[in-house]
């Protein structure tokens, strides 16, 4: 075993858009991910992938609000997912095993197909809004990467190879790969990779990335748009900007928002145009009144709101922007999968003959909400080193002048892209 120290990152981003600049290094047009390959898929193993997507997403949302206090949460339960799919397809034995528990992936010969058709079908063109979504491996020349490893990557996942010096010219591949990342993300996220992340011993960076950018198919006038008291989970009232859609607006629109009143939340569906929605789940009082919030509890919330006929008269929530950063290491340990981090018993021998390991993952995301929609972004990097060491009461109005959830999924699938937490819109 070569006991010295290889680093290994696989970066994995959110979002495309392309600005000026070469593309000679890329794997591929940044705004122009290529097809995965999804023959054998079927509409029950796409509701399983999909099933896992929504079931990580809610168990890793429990995880980091575990401590949180007033910060707002969002990340992409998508990216991360696709990140570790990826490395999945590397993992062997008990590293295999915990991945697949955490992440609650099917066998690969399942989810390889399954899998692709979610990355074409968030692929497809839509003259209503952008999203879109690509992998990538970029390899240090001299690394001895498995080109079985290489090829089920780019039939299934897209991801494309392009090699580069990591040794001779470490600092600008490291801006060859965040310049790609920063295209990709629209220039949302920027310089995800630090100096002095990428040094000559870093063999292999894979990246993902996914972005949205969508307008609602009714919108807020901005001349509604008021200020207006927000009180944050500790009770202390701020002053935010309140998008108001009235009772005439709502009419005008000849759109049925569904949504239900079920006493301790309220939760509507606030649609994009075509496809995507925004899901806003505002509790009665703090979102720790409503406990354990998982994914049977979630669905049995959107039946809820699918199959009753609640007039909306009032819709009231705050613009946001803001930006997440995550550290998974220890996330993903608490969760069932330390074995993939540790440095003397991870089993990644379907990537390399190199043993290696995971020596850091983050994540990195970004949203705003507006009158006109939303634009969403995330990005995750994954950093591997070789082993050296009742009856409801009925109520009109939504006002979200309190903490509350959102998510922005796809309404065919039901897939969830992104989550988030809304503590305090202002910071």
């Amino acid at each position: 075993m070569n006991k010295k120290i290889l680093i290994i990152i696989f970066t994995i981003l959110i979002i495309g858009g392309l600005t000026a600049g070469a593309i000679s290094l890329f794997p591929y047009n940044p705004v122009a991910p290529p097809q995965a390959d999804d023959i054998g898929f079927t509409e029950e193993g796409i509701s399983d992938v999909v099933n896992a997507n929504n079931k990580f997403a809610f168990d890793f949302y429990a995880k980091i609000s575990e401590n949180n206090s007033s910060d707002n949460l969002f990340f992409s339960p998508y990216s991360i997912s696709s990140a570790f799919a990826m490395v999945y397809e590397g993992a062997k034995e008990d590293t295999k095993t915990e991945i697949q528990e955490v992440f609650n992936f099917p066998e690969p010969e399942l989810l390889r197909p399954n899998f692709a058709a979610i990355y074409n079908t968030v692929n497809k063109k839509n003259k209503n809004y952008v999203l879109r979504t690509g992998n990538a491996l970029w390899i240090e020349n001299s690394f001895p990467i498995l080109e079985d490893y290489t090829n089920r990557v780019s039939n299934y996942y897209g991801g494309k190879s392009v090699n580069l010096d990591f040794i001779g010219d470490t600092e600008n591949s490291r801006l060859t790969i965040n310049d790609f990342i920063s295209e990709q993300t629209n220039n949302k996220i920027n310089d995800l990779i630090k100096p002095g992340a990428i040094t000559p011993l870093t063999r292999l960076v894979l990246t993902n990335a996914i972005y949205f950018e969508g307008e609602w198919k009714v919108a807020f006038k901005k001349l509604k748009t008021k200020d207006k008291e927000f009180h944050t989970d500790t009770g202390e009232p701020i002053n935010v900007a309140m998008m108001v859609l009235g009772s005439k607006e709502i009419e005008n629109s000849e759109h049925h928002f569904k949504y239900a009143d079920l006493e301790t939340l309220q939760i509507l569906e606030f649609p994009y145009k075509d496809d995507l929605s925004m899901i806003l789940v505002l509790p009665t009082e703090d979102i720790a009144s409503l406990g354990e919030i998982n994914l049977e509890t979630y669905l049995s919330w959107k039946d809820e709101m699918n199959t009753k006929r609640h007039v909306i008269k009032d819709i009231q929530f705050p613009k946001f922007e803001f930006e997440t950063n995550y550290s998974l290491n220890s996330y993903l340990k608490d969760m069932g999968m330390p074995l993939a981090f540790s440095d003397s018993s991870a089993n990644f021998s379907g990537i390399s003959t190199e043993q290696v390991f995971i020596s850091d993952a983050i994540h990195k995301a970004y949203i705003k909400v507006d009158e006109q929609g939303t634009t969403a972004a995330a990005a995750t990097a994954i950093m591997m080193g070789a082993t050296s060491m009742g009856p409801p009461t009925y109520r009109s109005n939504f006002v979200a002048d309190h903490p509350f959830l959102f998510l922005i999924e796809e309404n065919e699938t039901g897939n969830i892209l992104f989550l988030g937490e809304v503590n305090n819109p202002s910071s």
